[in-house]
């Protein structure tokens, strides 16, 4: 399955990209476990975090085949050849770069590049990336992706910054194909492998989607 596949197969499972970006690589392999078991499909690990691209390897040999893992922060093209050794099926960017996208595209991975404005969306869309990022999402609003999506309804928009777990529903309803979540959602699982607290989250951002008729209960 090409990651393109695999990632809109992910997000249409279980609408959220779990974020991790951290400042060690302690927890992150036990809060990948932790995700995946409360059925989130889609986890980014970003490459500003220490051994990022390890863990990322690690988690696509230990989880299951459905959940799609990507490579987060990923701004150049020399970034690629380490993303793929490491065995990731997506790549997300803050900034849309046409031509790191079809790179990417090229290499069999999918691309979640990042965008704030129409024109952004297009040419990230144009250039054949797999969903585009709005980001940062906090200053546009569920009424910018309903707007976006009235004259573009086949693209297809993940907003991710400064949403919360209780905001996804109304992200969703405005016509979003999923959410991206960080710190809402991790806590203090990356900092200080509170996975107990992670757990809580989990369970409760998988309750609100089931809820909304989001994921099957």
């Amino acid at each position: 399955m090409s990651g393109a596949r695999q990632l809109r197969t992910a997000l249409a499972a279980f609408p959220v990209v779990a974020i991790m970006r951290a400042r060690r690589d302690t927890f992150l392999l036990r809060a990948a476990d932790a995700l995946a078991e409360a059925g989130i499909t889609a986890i980014e690990v970003t490459a500003t975090t220490p051994g990022a691209y390890a863990a990322a390897a690690a988690m696509r040999s230990r989880l299951a085949a459905d959940v799609a893992v990507g490579m987060g922060t990923v701004t150049d093209r020399a970034q690629l050849a380490p993303v793929v050794a490491a065995g990731c099926d997506f790549i997300v960017s803050p900034h849309t770069d046409p031509s790191l996208i079809a790179e990417a595209a090229a290499l069999g991975l999918g691309t979640l590049p990042g965008a704030m404005t129409p024109t952004e969306v297009m040419t990230a869309t144009g250039a054949g990336a797999t969903a585009v990022k709005l980001f940062p999402a906090e200053g546009l609003g569920p009424g910018f992706v309903r707007a976006v999506r009235q004259p573009l309804p086949d693209v297809d928009l993940v907003p991710t910054g400064g949403i919360g777990i209780e905001d996804v529903p109304r992200w969703l309803a405005a016509g979003a194909r999923a959410v991206g979540l960080g710190s809402p959602l991790l806590g203090n699982a990356l900092a200080e492998g509170d996975l107990h607290g992670l757990r809580t989250r989990t369970a409760r951002l998988r309750n609100v989607l089931i809820a909304a008729d989001r994921v099957i209960a």
